[in-house]
């Protein structure tokens, strides 16, 4: 909050009561002017407040008061005696919105989209959703936070369309349950750490989550263990999609309908998106098929970030007459316009002379029946250049699994060049909001490592 509010030079913060503890410490660090309190029970008739503040059903947080802060109910209160303020004439190319990027690679980055591009990318997704079921019919479980481009196009997609979105305010797994049982949900979005969740869950079988029709998947890469356990136990396809805040939305997605599509793809490139695969240190376009960075361009991506000309300057670039975004992300396309996603440039760990993608060690390790999660990264290293170091999570119920044993399985599903030298166990990993791995963290933990020794 601190981070966001100094950066982008925001004014007036809406917070739920119950994060007002956190927002009312960083607040005098900021340019922040005002807050104004929300709670649950806003907009409820009284006797539902009545009734659920009696069970307990309606989480609540304390806060204080003092001239730069408003309540919500207040706020509206005011407005209504308030003389008009002169109109505004706001252009299509505009600042609609800033969100931040997830972090995965260093601090947050303002994305500035403009009115336009906001419209843009919510009717992409309410076209997509009418295709596939009639408007009005649909029933989404929100499995995206609205601070995020994915969650955005999801849920205002579906509302353009006339559609029922459940918003929940926390990702909580027996909540998620049952309100897709008790409204029938037909639609449901996650990362992929989310559908691993449900899976994991020991009490998902006590819910009937039988209206789910449409699963999509993004945020990152889909293991393909996880998708084919999903099929097995649900019998739907996952449908994975690819974008980025920067690009208003998506890049690819796999055609809903399709029984077959290539395993480990993250979907055919959308016909408005122009792709571009380059060598990342020469940018030279490379043939197709073969890896490399992946660039997009289209009228829909943003032109720079927030204050950050520098990064501006490094993400987006001139080639061939055109404004090319350079996602980081490491992808090959086949001629047919498949996606396969490799890794961010950044995750790639060079070793041996080799490049090994730090996702298909995970990958690996996680289809061993013992793993939950890992996070593999690159350790430096002056004679191999760097070594592979896996971190890894197992499931609650497992006992005397061993590093070695992992070991042997990696050298069974992988090449000898891309076994890890290093496993160590974890608890838990560093994740964004989103479920996003923070590799960095884990990196710069053994950086730290190895300069204090």
């Amino acid at each position: 909050v601190k981070y966001i509010a100094s950066d982008s030079g925001s004014e007036t913060i809406f917070c739920m009561d119950t994060n007002f503890g956190y927002v009312s410490r960083v607040f005098t660090e900021t340019p922040l002017k005002r807050i104004v309190v929300c709670t649950m029970t806003d907009h409820l008739p009284l006797y539902k407040t009545i009734i659920g503040k009696m069970y307990s059903k309606i989480p609540g947080g304390s806060f204080g008061g003092g001239e730069n802060i408003i309540t919500y109910k207040n706020l509206l209160k005011a407005g209504k005696s308030a003389p008009l303020l002169p109109a505004i004439k706001a252009e299509s190319m505009d600042i609609a919105e800033m969100l931040y990027t997830g972090g995965t690679t260093g601090f947050p980055k303002g994305v500035p989209i403009t009115h336009k591009l906001f419209l843009q990318a919510m009717d992409e997704q309410r076209r997509a959703g009418e295709a596939l079921i009639p408007r009005g019919e649909d029933v989404v479980i929100q499995g995206a936070p609205l601070y995020h481009i994915l969650g955005q196009a999801l849920g205002f997609g579906a509302l353009f369309s006339g559609d029922t979105v459940i918003l929940l305010p926390k990702m909580n797994l027996d909540a998620i349950f049952d309100h897709i049982q008790h409204y029938k949900a037909t639609t449901f979005f996650g990362t992929p750490t989310l559908y691993r969740m449900v899976l994991e869950h020991d009490r998902v079988d006590l819910y009937d989550l039988s209206s789910l029709k449409y699963n999509f998947s993004g945020g990152d890469v889909m293991p393909r263990e996880v998708a084919r356990r999903w099929y097995n136990k649900f019998g739907k396809k996952v449908y994975v999609g690819y974008g980025a805040t920067e690009t208003c939305g998506g890049v690819s997605l796999i055609p809903t309908g399709l029984d077959e599509f290539p395993e480990n793809s993250a979907g055919k490139i959308i016909s408005f998106q122009k792709v571009m695969v380059v060598d990342p240190e020469t940018s030279e376009e490379m043939p197709p098929g073969e890896a490399g960075e992946l660039l997009v361009s289209s009228e829909n991506m943003v032109r720079e970030y927030w204050n950050k000309p520098e990064e501006t300057a490094n993400s987006f670039v001139e080639l061939h007459g055109r404004l090319w975004y350079r996602t980081g992300d490491m992808v090959r396309v086949d001629e047919e316009g498949w996606l396969y996603f490799a890794d961010r440039s950044a995750d790639i760990i060079k070793h041996k002379g080799y490049r090994v993608a730090a996702s298909k060690v995970e990958a690996a390790l996680q289809e061993h029946a013992a793993v939950i999660a890992s996070c593999v990264v690159g350790v430096p290293d002056e004679k191999f250049g760097e070594r592979i170091k896996a971190f890894v999570v197992l499931k609650e119920d497992v006992k005397g699994v061993t590093s070695y044993e992992l070991l042997k399985w990696c050298r069974d599903h992988l090449s000898s060049y891309e076994v890890p030298q290093y496993i160590e166990f974890r608890d838990m990993l560093p994740k964004s909001k989103v479920g996003k791995l923070l590799r960095r963290e884990l990196r710069s933990e053994e950086r730290r490592k190895i300069q204090v020794s």
